[in-house]
């Protein structure tokens, strides 16, 4: 049978493929395969080509080889998994972007891209963006003719969503260039999510006649918790930044808002305030706390407020909504009123971030018998580096080596009350045992400027939650509650100058949305009462007889056997309660100075105190052959901190996921041999 429209072309396929009148039935096969059929006519325009990819087995070995057909494109039905909710039937083949063929569309990262972008950017901006992105892809068409999607749809989701891109470090996509491949009314344009129904993830613009201090009490995902944080500090650039202390086993950043008057850099004598939030993934309203309450001091320094003023311009506040992203995510799917103990709670490493800080407690317990023995600043042991360690908890370390904290809150939720250190029973075998720190009166006054405060916590003719904690005043010491080891405020007052409490903000671990109103007024002046405490006892700066600073002197209090170090510019902070004390500085290398020092009941701002040292002569030999643990620097990130760096072992160890030269997200592409979506990165 010879073919139709035989002749120069004819002879063409046939020299190229060495086929006989068989090619028919190859043409036809192809025209099942979704080509358009009876494409082949003496009359078709020998410049209307479709490039199409014909096989030939030749022994065991297969080749591919292009030939070019004739083609008059037409509408047809769209077949696209990801695109079939639009609200057209019908595309076109190729698309904008040259893409021939469902099949091709199919296998790009580009499709990949808006299929996944659900999961990537946790809900936010979806089913927007996929949608916009399906208008590009998958073309609407009509009387067999393309229209453009329009080009103003484009760029307001763009506005919305692009917050969303840079909290996971995401360049935006290159086929949603909305110059490009979008047009404007006047052109003729379709407006892809005229027909969208239901919920959106995009935030509506605000009206313009709501008050400044204007808040949304709903519950935030991932991407939403990092946009309003990088907004937040954009509106308040002066005042606040944001940055990331590491990321989480699966890849996200660990963000925190920073609050100071310069933004990003320790200023002498100012101190170093944080609170941390969602330590436990299913106990959520310490993370939306911290997100309300970054909203409420940049909107209130901007209204003048001159609490919040005073409060900024004295005080370094870090908030770090979310320790546990990823373990909130799998708390987030069971969703808000379902009051789970387990789910969530863990990282995606199965770890209890409260359980997993080294087990320094132990260690004060076996010095607290011994003359002159340290109860602060206790190294980290060795064999601690060779178990578990969450990439989360590493981030915590790392993050307080580099600041000199001196006060913490971290928020948590299940209860009403506030506990503080020790936590861990100084009898190993009794679970609730009273476990006082050195300070047990300072932290006793830290745990009830929160407690007081809280107009429910405070309230001692109501019981609530399960945990009866009236007659206490709201407050325990933790072991005294339950004793367990690894935790994170018993870290910070044994290896480091930081005093930590755990606050329980409310009986509900993941509350409705109708409920966070409530309990963001409950907690809102506890939570500044609190912050405001940074400012009790002394601080001062050590210097020597020439001014210079000396960094890491030991400032110590006579009868509480817990000391205090200088950070790099020689400046200190001592939390105290009111008293008389015998305040002391020394340093290797100096003579050590005392001063007497009086804090009257009603003081509320720290007594400034400083100290000069001289240098002596002769230092005795035993405290120039200083043991490891005296040469360790607390404010050095690096040095004698991690094991792993130093020898050069694979951060695999703790629990870091592989491949950090690209984002956590990279991996949605590992299918992808060739043609790997590059354009994402955004140093690219």
């Amino acid at each position: 049978m010879a073919l139709p429209g035989a002749g120069v072309f004819d002879l063409e396929l046939r020299r190229i493929f060495g086929w006989d009148d068989n090619l028919e039935q190859h043409l036809l096969a192809r025209d099942t395969a979704g080509v358009t059929p009876g494409i082949l006519s003496p009359e078709a325009p020998r410049q209307a080509v479709n490039a199409k990819l014909y096989r030939k087995s030749v022994s065991d070995a297969s080749y591919f080889s292009y030939v070019h057909l004739p083609f008059i494109a037409k509408c047809v039905d769209i077949t696209l998994s990801s695109c079939t909710d639009v609200a057209y039937t019908q595309t076109m083949y190729p698309n904008f972007l040259d893409q021939k063929s469902r099949e091709v569309i199919e296998y790009s990262s580009e499709y990949i891209l808006i299929s996944v972008l659900h999961n990537l950017l946790q809900g936010e901006c979806n089913p927007d963006l996929r949608l916009l992105g399906c208008s590009v892809l998958a073309p609407q068409c009509e009387k067999d003719k393309v229209i453009k999607p329009c080009r103003h749809v484009c760029e307001n989701l763009k506005k919305n969503c692009l917050p969303a891109f840079d909290a996971i470090d995401m360049a935006w996509p290159y086929f949603l260039d909305c110059d490009r491949f979008f047009a404007g009314e006047e052109e003729g344009c379709f407006d892809p999510l005229a027909k969208l129904r239901g919920e959106v993830a995009v935030e509506e613009d605000l009206p313009s006649d709501l008050p400044a201090t204007f808040i949304q009490f709903k519950h935030h995902s991932y991407s939403q918790m990092v946009s309003t944080l990088k907004k937040t500090a954009s509106k308040c650039s002066h005042i606040a930044t944001t940055y990331s202390i590491g990321r989480s086993f699966e890849g996200k950043d660990l963000f925190v808002i920073e609050f100071s008057t310069k933004p990003g850099h320790h200023e002498l004598l100012k101190p170093e305030f944080k609170y941390i939030g969602n330590m436990h993934g299913n106990e959520v309203v310490g993370k939306e706390l911290l997100i309300y309450l970054a909203q409420y001091l940049c909107s209130e320094y901007l209204l003048g407020n001159p609490r919040i003023q005073t409060l900024i311009n004295n005080t370094r506040i870090h908030l770090l909504p979310s320790l546990n992203p990823d373990g909130y995510e799998l708390a987030a799917e069971e969703g808000a009123g379902y009051n789970g103990w387990v789910i969530g709670r863990q990282t995606a490493q199965n770890l209890d971030l409260n359980r997993n800080f080294p087990d320094l407690t132990s260690e004060a317990y076996r010095r607290a018998g011994i003359h002159g023995a340290r109860l602060d600043h206790i190294p980290i042991p060795q064999s601690y580096w060779w178990g578990k360690v969450a990439p989360e908890t590493k981030a915590v370390m790392k993050w307080l080596r580099s600041i000199p904290f001196v006060l913490s809150a971290s928020l948590h939720g299940g209860e009403l009350v506030v506990t503080y250190p020790y936590d861990y029973s100084r009898h190993p075998m009794e679970e609730k045992m009273f476990s006082p720190t050195p300070d047990e009166k300072m932290f006793k006054i830290l745990a009830k400027a929160y407690a007081d405060a809280h107009p429910v916590i405070s309230d001692r003719s109501e019981l609530r939650c399960g945990g009866n904690f009236v007659k206490r005043g709201g407050i325990i010491n933790g072991a005294e509650w339950y004793s367990f080891t690894g935790g994170m405020a018993d870290f910070n007052y044994l290896h480091t100058n930081c005093f930590e409490v755990t606050v329980e903000v409310g009986c509900e671990k993941f509350p409705l949305e109708e409920e966070l109103f409530t309990i963001w007024h409950e907690n809102r002046d506890a939570l500044l009462n609190y912050m405001e405490m940074v400012h009790r006892g002394i601080k001062g700066i050590v210097s020597d007889k020439f001014g210079n600073p000396i960094r890491n002197a030991r400032i110590s209090v006579r009868g509480i056997q817990h000391d205090v170090t200088t950070a790099a510019d020689g400046d200190y902070w001592r939390l105290l309660p009111p008293g008389t004390y015998i305040i002391s500085a020394q340093a290797a290398g100096y003579s050590r100075v005392m001063k007497r020092v009086t804090l009257p009941a009603k003081m509320k701002r720290a007594g400034r105190v400083d100290f000069v040292l001289r240098p002596v002569e002769a230092w005795p030999n035993k405290l120039l052959r200083r043991s490891m643990e005296d040469m360790y620097d607390p404010y050095d990130p690096l040095e004698l901190f991690d094991p792993h760096a130093q020898h050069g072992q694979p951060e695999a160890r703790s629990g870091s996921p592989p491949g950090r030269e690209k984002p956590w997200w990279w991996s949605y592409f590992s299918s992808l041999d060739l043609h790997k979506p590059l354009w994402l990165l955004k140093q690219h």
